[in-house]
């Protein structure tokens, strides 16, 4: 049994993670800020925690989008988007593919279906290219393999 090989979005997170700061660090201010308005509303310490707390939360949906991630190995592959995670064997995978224009690789599944891989995503470029190619050869060595084994039982 060979290592998982494992691939993540790189350039979203030099994105993600400043704007999720950026977000705490506002929504912080605008706590602190908000007993001092000139327009005669009267705010309370319960109003300035909630305002803490919306910028953590928005600050939380935008590290999902950090979360996905590619594992492989020679018997499956784990695709973990932003809310689930989903291990296929590669018996049950179709191929690999990126489509033109598209932001993130796709697994092909059977019956026409595929599962988008965020991992992959286009605007990782150089990286993107070398997780398709390492995904393609774990793909192409499974399936020889599969191949191989079901002449040999015939």
């Amino acid at each position: 049994m060979s290592a998982p090989v494992t691939f993540r979005p790189r350039r979203v997170r030099f994105v993600a993670v400043p704007a999720a700061i950026g977000l705490v660090a506002l929504f912080a201010v605008i706590a602190v800020l908000l007993r001092n308005t000139p327009t005669g509303a009267y705010f309370e310490l319960s109003d300035q925690i909630a305002m803490g707390l919306v910028g953590v939360l928005l600050a939380c949906g935008v590290l999902l989008l950090t979360r996905p991630r590619v594992r492989a190995q020679a018997e499956w592959i784990e695709v973990r988007n932003l809310l689930g995670s989903t291990r296929y064997a590669w018996t049950d995978v179709r191929g690999l593919s990126f489509p033109d224009g598209s932001a993130w690789a796709r697994l092909e599944l059977p019956a026409d279906e595929y599962v988008s891989i965020m991992a992959v995503q286009a605007a990782d470029g150089a990286r993107a290219v070398t997780a398709m190619r390492t995904l393609r050869a774990l793909y192409k060595d499974a399936t020889q393999y599969t191949q191989a084994t079901t002449q040999h039982k015939a």
